[in-house]
């Protein structure tokens, strides 16, 4: 039973939902830490810049992976307060779509929600089986490591063993990221602390052990190296194959919107996933770029590196740093990470496929769009994890299929950090104006900056990865990504306006956001507020009972 300060902390949150056109079913017992965490735990910079770490040294070497992360964190945390400001405006579970919906306005916010709608779910699903298969190539390298023998020829994706093996392990990791997201909220919450913990350790252990293991062994890249070497393994020009480096850095600052997918289940929701969007980001980008330039002076040569023949290159650096005692350490490590990591995936994800099912878009939208005792989308967390393990089976019959198919997991999310400042710069310049996390004077210069530089990070994860282009190395992105965008475009057509985001709704929500109710401060209001969602309810019953005497 919930106490009545209880009632006073969520009260705000409840009316803002009301104003949205929503009841509160879903939990809301987390706080401001949760919030952080959703987004920081999501990012997991540490985990996130080793599994990018080899792909950005081969293209450009280090001085395009250093330069180009400096530029991204820069940029990405601007994205993240133009995005804030937003969410800060319409916290609401799944936000990102609502977000795009009423950035476009009240002619054609019906059409981008539904564009990002479908992004989004794509991302957040390819994000989750990724995830899965980037823990079991840890773990799966440790027999490189020991020199164990593996039938069929070895560790490697062509071999159809090998991948039955990926396969089985991916998906008994992906049941227990399932499974943590079905304990109750309250029980989940220490997810969020476990996240935070691991991250702390996984760094420190990091800054501290690995420098001390390669002054013992191979010794320190020098500073010319680190700051001036130039490598260009995808054979496209010099110019090309350096932008190319930014498909590595970006995606080490990519998802942070997790925060706002759960806005509905934390108090102060208008301020607390805001400040967890920005935040998380900003932490995020303040850590990657010492970590990077850790990685890099304590990298082995790049011939060493790229002769690497593993699933997981960086279990190797550690090998060959630590010995293989200290590497088991560390590989247990970056698996428990990743696992919670992917934990928080399925959060968000499922949060997001929620917040579309009760809008009713999806098939079966009636039982996924459910709550269970617990205020817990269990059923979204249940079809996430059924999409996910089907994306997974793909790793079966060929690793291009699956490859192909998570391609698209960073595209539709960048896109969509630029549709969204894109669609405000037009349609709604002078919208949000409710916004408690504010970016004041900057949320114009903010809203071009995020636009041009989210556009330019689309082009780059749109263009070939490797010259000269063949069937092995196509990037397949822009053809999952075009196949998405159509679908949703499909979806826009085909669903009845009635059905979901009709212009009514969307206005609805940008009347609230442009603050011409003139409401005061919901703490200050909290009697006057039950009266007002007393009264709502009440005209909803009598709604329903003449439904149900028309029938």
């Amino acid at each position: 039973m919930s106490s009545d300060k209880d009632s006073i902390d969520t009260y705000g949150d409840e009316e803002q939902l009301a104003s949205f056109g929503y009841k509160q079913i879903l939990h809301r017992t987390w706080h401001q830490f949760e919030a952080f965490m959703a987004g920081f735990g999501s990012l997991y910079v540490v985990g996130g810049a080793r599994l990018l770490y080899s792909y950005g040294l081969y293209n450009g070497g280090p001085v395009a992976l250093w330069t180009s992360m400096l530029v991204t964190v820069v940029f990405m945390t601007i994205t993240a307060a133009s995005l804030s400001e937003i969410c800060s405006s319409i916290p609401l579970s799944g936000s990102i779509y609502v977000w795009a919906a009423e950035a476009g306005g009240r002619k054609y916010g019906r059409f981008f929600g539904f564009i990002v709608a479908y992004w989004s779910s794509t991302a957040w699903t390819s994000f989750v089986a990724s995830n899965t298969q980037g823990t079991t190539n840890f773990m799966l390298t440790e027999l490189a490591v020991f020199n164990a023998y593996f039938p069929g020829g070895g560790l490697d994706s062509s071999n159809v063993k090998f991948r039955a093996v990926q396969w089985i392990v991916s998906e008994a990791f992906l049941l227990i990221a399932i499974l943590s997201n079905l304990l109750s909220p309250r029980r989940f919450a220490w997810i969020f602390k476990a996240s935070a913990l691991i991250i702390a350790v996984d760094f420190l252990l990091t800054v501290i052990w690995l420098p001390v293991g390669v002054s013992k062994t191979y010794g320190f890249q020098s500073a010319k190296w680190v700051f001036t070497e130039y490598y260009n393994g995808s054979g496209a020009p010099d110019v090309w194959n350096f932008m190319l480096v930014y498909l590595s850095t970006s995606g080490v600052l990519t998802g942070f919107d997790a925060s706002g997918h759960i806005a509905e289940e934390t108090k102060n929701a208008s301020v607390a996933s805001a400040r967890g969007m920005f935040w998380s980001c900003v932490v995020s980008g303040l850590l990657a770029f010492p970590l990077l330039i850790l990685f890099l002076f304590c990298s082995p040569s790049l011939d060493t590196l790229f002769t690497i023949a593993t699933p997981q290159p960086f279990v190797i650096i550690y090998q060959l740093a630590l010995g293989k005692g200290g590497q088991m350490v560390m590989t247990l490590v970056a698996i428990f990470g990743l696992l919670i990591n992917t934990s928080l995936a399925v959060t968000a994800a499922s949060r997001l496929i929620f917040a579309i099912a009760r809008d009713g878009i999806l098939p079966g939208s009636s039982w996924i769009g459910k709550v269970d005792k617990n205020g817990q989308p269990k059923n979204a967390i249940i079809f996430i994890g059924v999409v996910a393990a089907l994306l997974l089976c793909t790793i079966i019959p060929s690793s291009v299929a699956f490859t192909s198919l998570i391609s698209c997991g960073a595209l539709p999310t960048i896109a969509a950090y630029a549709l969204i400042p894109t669609l405000r710069l037009i349609f709604t310049r002078h919208e949000f104006a409710n916004a408690k996390w504010s970016t004041g004077r900057l949320a114009i210069p903010f809203c071009i900056i995020a636009a041009i530089w989210n556009t330019f990070l689309m082009a780059v994860l749109l263009s070939p990865l490797e010259f000269p282009v063949t069937a092995q190395n196509f990037n397949f992105a822009c053809a999952v990504f075009t196949f998405v965008t159509l679908a949703g475009a499909v979806s826009w057509w085909v669903v009845p306006e009635d059905n979901w985001l009709s212009r009514r709704a969307v206005g609805r929500i940008l009347d609230s956001t442009e603050g011409k109710e003139g409401r005061a401060h919901p703490a200050d209001r909290v009697q006057e507020g039950r009266a007002v969602v007393g009264e709502q309810g009440k005209k909803e019953n009598e709604v329903e009972q003449a439904t149900a005497a028309a029938h």
